[in-house]
């Protein structure tokens, strides 16, 4: 069963909430490595885990999914590839490589699932010359991540994002880029889908349709919630129930798409981050069922 399946349950046809998608995405808990994040998350009899190429590289890749093993906990995700643009070709080679290190190690650590966040912006301000460059690796890495069963997420962000980490805006646009880059591989199996996150995608008027549309292309969801005043652009995401994104709508929407896979909470947040994890999780637990 891939990482995206959740037993006994039936497509298309959206669930009452129950902690068994719950994942915790490692952003939310900073500050905690692999080895305690994996342990938390086994100790709060939570199933799924999005990691961070940073904090796996500190554990180490082998040692990382050995604690997955050990534990139980599965990892639903492995954040971030991407970034594909630069200023220079030898750059874009450069971050095309490190993607295709990326997909191994999202392999080793039986994840089918990696998170791609695009790029932004390089110097001269050539928006769509910086897009042509995401397409253009994406499609490099694309066969490669077929050949080891992962698949590319790509990650539309919230538009004050564009200039520095994601040109990539709206769901509608990663989605139809999915479906250019997914022609050259058989119908049915896809390489490159689409990544839902509430907090990147919840102002759109177009996100329900876009959603209905993407259908079986939604390899993620993520949940948080967007708070005002907003305290900071990266770090200023709220827990879920706490700012103005309805969750369940959203949760509502992918459920009919047929998305039944897990459900990373990830939420930046500094003030979050001071507090102890076990703490955190609870909390999440508590606020995903009430809004999720």
């Amino acid at each position: 069963m891939r990482a995206g399946a959740r037993e006994g349950s039936a497509a298309g046809a959206p669930a009452s909430p129950d902690l068994s998608r719950l994942g915790l995405n490692q952003a939310t808990t900073r500050h905690w490595s692999v080895a305690e994040a994996v342990a938390g998350c086994a100790r709060a009899d939570i199933r799924w885990i999005g990691l961070w190429r940073d904090k796996v590289a500190a554990q180490g890749v082998s040692a990382s999914a050995r604690a997955l093993r050990e534990t139980g906990v599965r990892c639903s995700s492995l954040c971030r590839g991407g970034m594909f643009t630069a200023s220079s070709a030898a750059e874009r080679a450069a971050r095309i490589d490190d993607n295709r290190r990326a997909i191994d190690e999202c392999a080793e650590l039986g994840s089918d699932t990696l998170v791609l966040v695009c790029g932004g912006i390089p110097q001269g301000g050539d928006l769509a010359g910086a897009r042509a460059m995401v397409w253009d690796g994406i499609a490099a890495i694309a066969p490669y991540a077929r050949e080891r069963g992962v698949r590319l997420g790509i990650e539309p962000l919230h538009p004050m994002f564009c200039a520095d980490r994601s040109v990539v805006t709206t769901l509608g646009q990663a989605l139809s880029a999915a479906e250019r880059l997914n022609r050259p591989f058989p119908a049915g199996e896809p390489a490159v889908g689409v990544i839902v996150d509430a907090y990147h995608v919840w102002w759109d008027p177009a996100v329900e349709a876009d959603i209905a549309r993407a259908g079986r292309s939604i390899v993620g969801f993520h949940v948080s919630d967007w708070i005002t005043p907003l305290p900071a652009v990266l770090e200023g995401r709220g827990m879920m129930g706490d700012g103005w994104i309805s969750l369940r709508a959203l949760r509502q929407a992918v459920d009919r798409a047929g998305y039944d896979g897990p459900i990373e909470c990830e939420i930046f947040n500094r003030d979050l981050w001071s507090e102890p994890g076990d703490a955190v999780l609870g909390l999440m637990k508590a606020r995903y069922l009430a809004t999720v």
